[in-house]
């Protein structure tokens, strides 16, 4: 046996090796591109970023510090409400500041650990902020369904107890994403066409098997949006079947305007979630630089605007 051959023959085992430890090899580091096709333009595009970072922690901070300081906003609604700002608060600060840093800056390298921790922050609070949305709209149908027993049955210890799991199974679900990620082989390509490290997008750059990864993100997607649009839905579509029972246009309009705010921070998280999901998914045909745009505005515009319309609709917090 020549030495070239007997190096060809040990080389053999020793791929086969190398894929079946590839645990051990030293993850690569991402390059974040920003967002494909406007690289020019990029550096206007943080102007808006930047506006809803700021509004994000001013106005989640404020209505937090309002929550704590006023004993007479000690209420579920409130609670609930303190909850979405500390969500809030985590889901911008996980995304905007890497962000804005590969608009601004161009700082587009990102560690792979780092990359994974801000996955699993982005996908896990996102989860929550879905989840702290049904509890709040279990409690408008507590409110105006059953008012009698809304004190009873929405107390301090089922309110701690609804915020707990919500908080557990954001991070339950969530776990298997960067485990089942670390177990992908990337053999070049580390370019991730994102202005943060999506879930997907770092999928879709693994030269492994991704079977598993891609059936369990869409398992944990369509089980997280569908099972919690479908009780928000439930929720609401016996609120409006009570309020309509109620007697007097004014009663009504007064039952309707308490939901009001909460609906339009429904629509601001599910309709821009959903449609990013979807063209994720399935709309092969839409722009890259369209679904990143929308991604990362996904991600800024609830905790930006959730503030504003709270402030706006609530007589307690305005005054």
């Amino acid at each position: 046996m020549t030495l070239v051959s007997f190096f060809s023959f040990l080389s053999k085992p020793l791929k086969i090796l190398l894929i079946n430890s590839s645990w051990r090899l030293p993850q690569p580091s991402f390059f974040l591109v920003g967002i494909p096709g406007l690289e020019e333009s990029q550096h206007w595009i943080t102007l808006p970023l930047g506006i809803f970072y700021l509004l994000a922690l001013v106005g989640n901070v404020t209505i937090l510090f309002i929550i704590l300081m006023d004993p007479s906003l000690q209420q579920p609604m409130y609670l609930f409400l303190s909850m979405l700002a500390a969500i809030d608060l985590v889901l911008a600060s996980s995304t905007a500041p890497k962000a804005l840093a590969v608009l601004l800056v161009h700082a587009h390298e990102i560690v792979y650990t780092v990359c994974l921790i801000q996955m699993f922050f982005i996908h896990a609070f996102s989860s929550m902020e879905s989840g702290v949305l049904v509890a709040m709209a279990v409690d408008h149908y507590v409110a105006i369904c059953h008012p009698l027993h809304h004190s009873t049955i929405l107390h301090p210890g089922v309110i701690g107890c609804i915020g707990m799991a919500v908080l557990v199974r954001g991070l339950l679900v969530l776990i298997p994403f960067p485990i089942l990620l670390q177990k992908l082989i990337f053999c070049q390509t580390t370019v991730i066409g994102h202005a943060y490290c999506e879930y997907m997008a770092i999928v879709k750059l693994a030269c492994s098997e991704t079977t598993v990864n891609r059936a369990y993100g869409l398992t944990v997607a369509l089980l997280v949006i569908g099972l919690d649009v479908l009780a928000i839905g439930v929720s609401y579509a016996d609120i409006l079947q009570a309020v309509l029972k109620v007697p007097g246009s004014e009663a009504r309009l007064k039952a309707f305007s308490t939901c009001g705010s909460h609906v339009c921070v429904i629509l601001v998280f599910y309709v821009p979630g959903i449609f990013s999901f979807l063209t994720h998914h399935f709309g092969h045909h839409v722009p890259h630089h369209v679904h990143v745009l929308l991604a990362t505005l996904y991600l800024l515009m609830p905790p930006a605007l959730n503030p504003l319309v709270y402030g706006v609709k609530t007589q307690q917090i305005r005054q």
